[in-house]
């Protein structure tokens, strides 16, 4: 009987499969070449911004798209610019008429509703933040003691509770809390974060900004080995960002990586708005219910809307 179960398994190329588990008989060929030649990452990509910074909120179903599906080609960075040290008699941002927090409020409205991203931004009016330095330097704290990924995630999560749900991300208690959920010692990494040492790490992007000739976020600067670069400035189609990697790599032959799948993208991400599910999979606003019950499981997520806009979580 062992002797059959041999021969069975030899005939049949029996596998056990990686991703589901399940054991039975190879869907592949006996041998085949394979090609492990990755594409070098011969590009650096800077990312200036800041945690109050409106067009960055709606950059993000962009953005994200571009580092899933392009980010073979390039190693990401992520640097602070400072957008907002205090408020004072001189105008903030003349361009767009806001001299004060109370100003703030109706600009962000119109960069909600035009990206449909939402924002509410009623806090400028009776809990302005005073500073985007404070969540800036935490954003250091964690890049530079743990990594690239924590800190990011600080910047969503902190994007997230500003921008939707309202919370002064300037205050300690918020910071603290928000460092509390990505697992990690809020109060510690926040005290660590107004010690000089965060200031320093902070005037260390600040420079990096200037030498990189940034007036304003979002800047995307892209720089290949011959020291050439591109940049591309405020909120653009995916389209705009895909050409400026071709344009840097001098070629049209780019192989971006098939989308996630749904699943994943939400396990990882905790929360998508509609807006970053239409562009990530290319679905129109009207199929996004459909497209979300086909790829995931019913007691898997849940749908809440903000502003009229839906965004989905994870149930867990």
């Amino acid at each position: 009987m062992v002797n059959e179960d041999k021969r069975m398994a030899n005939d049949n190329h029996m596998i056990c499969d990686l991703e589901t588990g399940v054991c039975g008989v190879a869907g592949e060929e006996e041998m085949e070449m394979i090609d492990f030649n990755q594409p070098q990452r011969s590009i650096e990509v800077y990312y200036v911004t800041d945690p109050i910074c409106s067009h960055c909120w709606a950059l993000e179903p962009v953005l994200r798209r571009f580092k899933e599906q392009l980010g073979h080609y390039f190693n990401f960075h992520t640097v602070m610019g400072g957008l907002l040290e205090k408020w004072s008699d001189e105008p903030v941002d003349p361009r767009n008429g806001i001299s004060g927090p109370a100003d703030v409020f109706g600009h962000w409205r119109e960069v909600g509703e035009y990206s449909r991203m939402p924002i509410d931004g009623s806090l400028m009016l009776d809990n302005p933040v005073q500073s985007s330095y404070p969540p800036s330097r935490v954003f250091k704290v964690i890049q530079k003691n743990y990594n690239d990924a924590l800190a990011y995630e600080y910047l969503r999560r902190s994007r997230e509770a500003l921008f939707a749900y309202n919370r002064n991300i300037a205050d300690e208690s918020i910071m603290i809390d928000i460092v509390n959920q990505l697992g990690l010692n809020g109060e510690a990494i926040v005290t660590d974060a107004e010690q000089q040492t965060g200031q320093q790490l902070l005037n260390e992007d600040f420079s990096l900004a200037r030498s990189l000739g940034v007036r304003g976020f979002p800047t995307i600067i892209m720089i290949n080995k011959e020291n050439g670069g591109l940049k591309i400035v405020g909120s653009r189609p995916f389209e705009s960002y895909v050409e400026g990697l071709q344009q840097i790599l001098n070629t049209e032959e780019i192989q971006p990586k098939q989308q996630p799948p749904l699943s994943n993208l939400l396990e990882k991400e905790k929360l998508l708005f509609s807006k970053e599910i239409e562009v990530m999979y290319d679905v129109e606003k009207s199929e996004i219910n459909a497209f979300v019950e086909k790829e995931l499981a019913p007691s898997s997520y849940q749908v809440k809307e903000l502003l009229g806009e839906s965004y989905f979580t994870t149930t867990k």
